[in-house]
C-alpha cells in the first residue's frame, strides 16, 4: 500500500503538472479550461487521498519494522514529506483560481486577466520544491542513509 500510494502520489503528480503545464502554451481557452478542470479532478481523486495514506503507511510500516522513529533518515522523509506537502496546499487553490478564471473568460468572451500569468508561474514555481522533495524521499526510502 505504501509503494503503490507513493508511486501514485508522484506518478498523477509529474503528469498533473505536465498536463496543466502544456496548457500554458495554447490560445484555446476551452484546452486551457479543460486541463484546468481535470488537474483539480486529479488531485482530488488521487493526491489527496495518496497524501493522507502515506504518512499513515509510513508510520506502521516504521512501528511494524521496529524502526526508531527520529532515525536520521526517516526525520529526513518528515521534513520533505513537510515541504511538498506545504508547496502542494497553496498549489491546489492556484489550480482552483486559474480554473475559476478561465472559466469566466470563457463565458464573457474576454482574454485571460493578468492574475492568470502572474498565478501561473506562481504555480510552476510551488512545483519545484515538491517535486525535489518527492524525489529524495523515493531516494531516502530505497536507502536508508544512516
Amino acid at each position: 500500500l505504501h509503494i503503490i500510494s507513493s508511486t501514485i502520489l508522484f506518478g498523477t503528480g509529474i503528469g498533473i503538472a505536465f498536463f496543466m503545464f502544456r496548457s500554458w502554451f495554447t490560445g484555446d481557452l476551452q484546452e486551457k479550461y479543460y486541463a484546468a478542470r481535470c488537474t483539480v479532478l486529479a488531485d482530488y481523486l488521487f493526491t489527496l487521498p495518496a497524501a493522507i495514506i502515506q504518512p499513515l503507511s509510513g508510520a506502521w510500516l516504521v512501528w511494524k519494522a521496529g524502526y526508531s522513529w527520529t532515525d536520521y533518515w526517516l526525520v529526513l522523509t518528515y521534513v520533505l514529506y513537510a515541504v511538498a506537502g506545504l508547496s502542494w496546499l497553496p498549489v491546489v487553490w492556484i489550480q482552483i483560481q486559474l480554473r475559476k478564471l478561465v472559466k469566466y473568460s470563457l463565458d464573457n468572451g474576454t482574454p485571460l486577466p493578468a492574475r492568470y500569468r502572474k498565478l501561473f508561474l506562481i504555480w510552476f514555481l510551488l512545483g519545484w520544491p515538491a517535486f525535489i522533495s518527492l524525489i529524495i524521499i523515493f531516494y531516502v526510502m530505497v536507502t536508508k542513509p544512516v
